[in-house]
């Protein structure tokens, strides 16, 4: 055993005051919050306090009583209320100093945020110091515990005071007959003894003497006799010290609760309100009758005890006064002749230690007559004569106590009975719950069920209102909300059932991904998702020897051990150190069933909805006159197939929203007199409820479809945005003005499901498996259509989102959805909480215009394309025109209004292609349906569209800023003024211009063309824009030969045409060149320009100057050989191509079969019938020439000569109707031949 040395105190400064009342929460009250602390520790214990509440005045000194003075005598101030004293001296001979049985659910109401997780224990001090004198004491111990997070809440269960209310009501009977048939057959009530009260008696005189002086005794109009009070005062301890059991329906004190919450704000968290907060006084919730329902903190301190490693919450109602060494010290009284024991010495000492008390004044009295005072410092306590303990016992005690319930009372919600009896030295565990559902009672015979349900509540909401920044705790919010809706009927408490599901139902974050360690995909095997063990140790890794963990022994009863779920075999365990440690340090289980599949928390978050709303739906007491309704009968849905009046109905989309456009969002103003459609009155906690679990499920829907949308299944997709649509519907029946939020999250919904009708629109082919997705419907969807009807009809956008069959009809839903959802974010009341959202709608809505203008863009084009005979511009066509542009138009300036200049341009380009369509649509068609003159109309449409591409090139700026789109653009310029020099040059207006006039529009337009050619950069369009210039270029020399050829008198002019056909054909004959594949086009050019070449030679005279020019001629015809090249490959491949059909051979004729592979063989024909009379006349002009030359020949002229004549020889025998590769193959041999005479193109061509 220690000494008093060794029990002294670390430095207490004697001058430090151990309370400290902050003058209380209002000027002249006696009520405050503190939190100060004192240490009190040795070398053995630590003990640590922090008073959280105090409504006792500052500590004033005791009066020092003289010696003789006579206690039995009354003070005059006996029994008056005294707030030094408190409930420990004016109710001395009550009840109510009695340990209520509700205490601890008091203290953890008003102090929720420690409850679940800081605090180990709630419980009075009374009772802390029952359990830690257990080894010591042969006294009975009956406590109730209960279970909530990590916290132990212990409250005295007086069998006596229960067992008499029994006898009376009828109640507990079950309990009774057990414990009469198990633990006590002879059950009686015990009275107090004569002593008892005498005993009470004198000390409540001496601490109303302490501070009130030596005043004069004077009688008092109450008889002190304890005798006359003994019935009287155990008539009062049984009575409202113990609540009535709940088993009216519905009591007037819910109602009275319900009435109250009437008047909560609107943007209160949750249905129940603040539940957290001490002002709301939840006791009113309860059937408690009288306050006596023991739901109050009626202590006058409560600390935050921290003993060793044990954190307690603990209240206390000792008298703590000022005087002796320190400014706080307690006062006892004790007779002189009866020494202090054991137990006397822990009580002092424990009360001392929660109470920061560093001193204990002690007064002894001879049969009533004071004797002496001795102070005693708490330290020394433990070392007193005949009442020596050891501190560090204690300590273990405790300890293994906590450890012995937290590793057995495990499940929440139930409530557990820890029962020693009288002069024994077994402690036994008990689970009231589950012997009471063995009796076959309900539930609500508990009487502990409704504060347990509550309190678990309670903190699932304080945890709620912090899980932003603690998501760790979800965990144990889902276990403590399931465990609260488990203990609470239904029909009874709606409200708090109500509340918890939409809870549950907050936990599942519907728009972002649930974080690692959060939780699993499902609860841990073994794990319940009502309780809570050791997540440190396996069970299967514990010792064979269950007394070791406080498990359940044998003992001489059998069928008693059976019922209790642990027994301790002997109090004397408890004085063993680190008896239970192996199950001490116990934390909960945090199971929370996140799934990374978006659908199923959604599905989660649904099934609590519904729950929700059922409950509330059941609270109505007044029922609608609407039709009975099977939630099992799926509702039909409709079909529409544009055919109808849409206008009228999309009008709808706007209405739900015009509320909030018509009045400032603040304040929420009902009109109170009106019931909603299903009997709610606007204001009530079923009201509020609804709008908020109507919300929930708008927001799980819209989830869904969006998720269903990313997959592409479209028409699930509607589906759930119809939902999601109808329970908003249903939200705005019961809500007159749209908070901001709700605005917006419908705007969102709008716009989803603009998107899934574009999106169904676009995929028309897939139209029966989407109808077949949309048809489907679950129960729990049906159930939840089923409760929207009580308050709606729900067909306030059911033309938003019916599967239509006509594509027409779906762009302009989609459309109108976009234009309704631009309305609502541009509304007063929305327009500065969601520019980014109204910048996503004009993107949309630009985006939807497009869309429809290209459709009707493609109407008209088809329009165009079906017509039988070419006639004049159709009314119809015309009207398609008008919409495509307003469409485009209105897109322009959507993209516009968020600056965006690629999808503008995109547009302007789209605009650029209808303004094409309208010039196709303008063309002359002369009496025999051949094409006509180019018409000014078209000229006039083309031009347009060279301005809006113009435009869209200019709107990009640099190609940087979007390649693709700028390479778009730039190709359809360059296309457009092609097509139109094209028709300019083959379909030339002389009737109404000059031919010169035209050919300065040609080569403009040419030209311009050629500039928008980008032959630099590499990409899929570069041998496009290759063939392109190479055709412009061609184009140009033609032109330029044509007028060489037609001038006539201009000499100057005739060298520039002639200068400008020859460069022109140079440039697009190398481009042929390079393409590698245009044989034909390579062929006619340089015929062409053979042709060209000939013509000059018409006007020369001297055979010198001729003989050069048919030279020239004969090298650019000698380029032919790689066209000729190509085409034979072309014809071989296609040969190969036949031969490996194994198709019949048949005879190649030439231009009656064309191949497959890309060759025009009727082209190469006619190129052919060109070639080879150009050939024969250059070769028989070439030997003219050369035979009539007046200077004696060469031997290299000789080699050429001869060559000629045999080249010319072979051309004149060559047979017209060979097969087509044959006479391709002559070409190249006569061609080669030439090559490897004149050197490979030695002569030039002439200049």
């Amino acid at each position: 055993m220690s000494s008093a040395q060794e029990n002294r105190e670390d430095g207490v400064p004697p001058d430090r005051g151990i309370e400290e009342v902050d003058g209380g929460d209002s000027a002249g009250s006696t009520s405050g919050r503190q939190e100060s602390e004192t240490c009190l520790g040795t070398n053995e214990i630590k003990s640590r306090a922090v008073v959280k509440y105090s409504a006792a005045p500052p500590p004033t000194t005791y009066a020092l009583l003289q010696e003789k003075t006579d206690l039995k005598l009354p003070p005059a101030n006996w029994l008056r209320e005294s707030p030094q004293l408190g409930p420990a001296g004016s109710t001395v001979l009550g009840s109510s100093s009695k340990s209520k049985p509700f205490s601890s659910f008091g203290m953890a109401y008003d102090f929720i945020d420690s409850i679940g997780d800081d605090v180990d224990v709630v419980s009075d001090s009374e009772n802390i110091k029952k359990l830690l004198k257990i080894p010591y004491s042969k006294s009975h111990v009956s406590m109730a515990v209960h279970r909530v997070g990590r916290t132990l809440l212990l409250d005295e269960l007086d069998i006596q005071e229960l067992f008499m209310r029994s006898s009376q009501t009828g109640d507990w009977t079950w309990l009774k007959e057990f414990y009469q048939r198990l633990i006590d057959q002879k059950w009686q009530r015990k009275k107090k003894s004569k002593e008892h009260w005498y005993q009470k008696a004198i000390l409540s005189k001496f601490l109303y003497y302490s501070i009130n002086g030596d005043g004069a005794a004077e009688p008092v109009p109450d008889s002190d006799n304890p005798e006359e009070r003994d019935d009287e005062c155990g008539a009062e301890e049984f009575g409202p010290s113990w609540p009535a059991t709940f088993t009216n329906t519905a009591s007037d004190s819910e109602e009275s609760a319900a009435h109250k919450e009437e008047s909560a704000p609107l943007d209160s968290k949750y249905a129940l309100g603040q539940v957290a907060s001490k002002e709301q006084n939840l006791a009113t919730l309860f059937n408690e009758g009288e306050n006596s329902q023991g739901l109050r903190n009626d202590f006058v301190r409560n600390i935050l005890w921290t003993f060793e490693d044990i954190h307690m919450l603990v209240g206390s109602n000792m008298p703590i006064f000022g005087g002796g060494r320190y400014p706080a010290v307690s006062l006892r009284l004790r007779d002189n002749n009866k020494p202090i024991n054991i137990l006397t010495g822990i009580d002092y000492w424990l009360d001392n230690l929660m109470c920061n008390v560093p001193e204990l004044v002690m007064c002894f009295h001879v049969n009533g007559i004071v004797q002496k005072y001795e102070m005693i410092k708490t330290e020394d306590i433990p070392d007193l004569e005949n009442s020596t303990f050891s501190t560090r016992v204690v300590k273990d005690i405790a300890q293994n106590i906590l450890s012995f319930l937290k590793s057995n009372c495990t499940k929440e919600g139930h409530t557990y009975w820890l029962f020693k009896a009288s002069g024994s030295d077994i402690v036994k565990l008990y689970d009231l719950t589950t012997l009471c559902e063995e009796a076959a009672e309900e539930k609500c015979q508990n009487p502990f069920t409704l504060p347990v349900a509550v309190l678990l509540y309670k903190v699932a909401s304080n945890m709620m209102l912090k899980k932003i920044q603690n998501r760790k705790h979800y965990g144990t919010i889902r276990t403590l909300l399931l465990n609260c809706v488990k203990l609470l009927d239904q029909d009874r408490h709606p409200q708090i059932i109500a509340s918890a599901h939409y809870m549950l139902a907050e936990l599942f974050q519907l728009d972002e991904p649930p974080e690692e360690g959060v939780g699993g995909d499902s609860l841990p095997a073994g794990g319940s998702e009502d309780s809570y063990s050791d997540d440190e140790e396996d069970p299967e890794d514990l010792p064979e020897d269950s007394d070791e963990n406080g498990c359940c022994g044998t003992t001489s009863d059998p069928q008693d051990d059976s019922k209790a779920v642990a027994i301790i075999k002997s109090v004397g365990e408890l004085s063993v150190p680190e008896k239970y440690k192996s199950t001490h340090q116990i934390r909960p289980i945090y199971a929370f069933p996140v799934s990374q599949d978006k659908e199923e928390r959604c599905r989660h978050v649904l099934s609590y909805v519904l729950k929700g709303l059922k409950a509330v739906d059941g609270s109505i007491k007044k029922e609608s006159d609407l039709p009975a309704a099977d939630p099992n009968t799926p509702i039909p849905l409709k079909y529409e197939d544009g055919s109808k009046d849409v206008e009228k109905g999309m009008a709808l989309l706007l209405d739900r929203g015009r509320p909030s456009l018509t009045h400032q969002a603040g304040p929420f103003q009902e009109d109170l007199k009106h019931p909603t459609r299903s009997g709610m009155i606007p204001g009530s906690w079923q009201h509020r409820m609804k709008q908020q679990l109507f919300f929930k499920a708008s927001k799980a829907y819209y989830v869904l479809s969006d998720a269903a949308t990313n997959l592409r299944k479209y028409g699930r997709a509607l589906r759930y945005i119809k939902l999601a649509l109808q329970c908003h519907d249903a939200y705005c029946s019961v809500s007159s003005v749209l908070h901001p939020r709700v605005l917006m999250f419908h705007s969102q919904c709008l716009s989803l499901c603009g998107d899934i009708q574009l999106m169904l629109a676009q995929n028309a082919s897939n139209r029966a498996a989407y109808l077949e997705e949309y048809s489907y419907q679950t129960k729990e969807d049906q159930e939840l259509l089923h409760s929207l009807h009580r308050e709606s009809s729900c067909q306030a956008f059911n033309m938003a989102t019916d599967l239509a069959t006509d594509p027409e009809y779906q762009l302009f839903v989609s459309s109108k959805c976009y234009e309704a959802a631009h309305e609502l974010l541009t509304s007063r009341a929305v327009k500065e909480h969601g520019p980014e959202q109204l910048a996503q709608v004009l993107k949309r809505l630009g985006n939807i215009r497009n869309e429809i203008g290209v459709f009707y863009m493609n109407q008209a084009a088809a329009m165009q394309t079906e017509k039988e005979v070419k006639k004049a511009v159709s009314v119809a066509e015309q009207e398609m025109w008008k919409k495509s542009f307003s469409c485009f138009e209105k897109g322009m300036k959507d993209f516009e209004a968020i600056k965006d200049s690629t999808n503008t341009s995109l547009l302007l380009c789209n605009t650029g292609r209808l303004m094409r369509i309208c010039a196709q649509a303008h063309c002359a068609v002369s009496d025999d349906q051949s094409r006509g003159e180019f018409s000014p109309e078209e000229a006039l449409y083309y031009n347009k569209a060279i301005d809006y591409y113009l435009r869209a090139m200019r709107s990009l700026a640099t190609r940087e800023n979007h390649p693709a789109v700028w390479d778009s653009v730039n190709w359809e310029l360059s296309t457009t003024y092609f097509t139109l020099a094209t028709l300019l040059q083959d379909y030339a207006p002389l009737s109404r211009k000059a031919q010169e006039q035209i050919e300065r529009e040609v080569t403009e337009a040419m030209l311009k063309s050629l500039k928008y050619c980008d032959l630099q950069t590499e990409s899929a369009r570069q041998p496009l824009y290759q063939y392109r210039a190479a055709t412009i270029h061609h184009r140009l020399a033609s032109m330029y030969h044509s007028c060489f050829r037609n001038q006539v008198g201009d000499e100057h002019l005739r060298k520039q045409h002639r200068s400008l056909a020859e460069l022109h054909y140079t440039k697009a004959a190398r481009l042929f060149v390079s393409l590698k594949d245009a044989p034909c086009e390579l062929l006619r050019t340089l015929l062409e320009r053979v042709a060209f070449v000939e013509f000059t030679m018409a006007g020369q005279s001297s055979s010198g100057a001729k003989l050069k020019t048919l030279t020239g001629a004969l090298d650019i015809l000698m380029e032919t050989h790689h066209a000729f090249l190509l085409v034979r490959k072309e014809l071989l491949e296609e040969q190969t191509a036949r031969d490996s059909q194994e198709s019949p051979e048949t005879p190649d004729s030439g231009a009656d079969s064309p191949t497959s592979l890309g060759l025009n063989r009727k082209e190469v024909m006619q190129l052919i019938g060109v070639f080879e009379p150009s050939f024969s006349f250059l070769m028989l002009q070439l030997v003219k020439l050369m035979t009539g030359m007046k200077r004696k020949p060469s031997n290299k002229d000789e080699d050429l000569l001869k060559t000629y004549k045999n080249v010319y020889s072979k051309l004149l025998r060559a047979e017209k109707t060979a097969p087509l590769l044959s006479r391709v193959d002559l070409f190249l041999d006569l061609l080669q031949q030439l090559i490897q005479q004149t050197g490979s193109g030695d002569h030039g061509a002439s200049s």
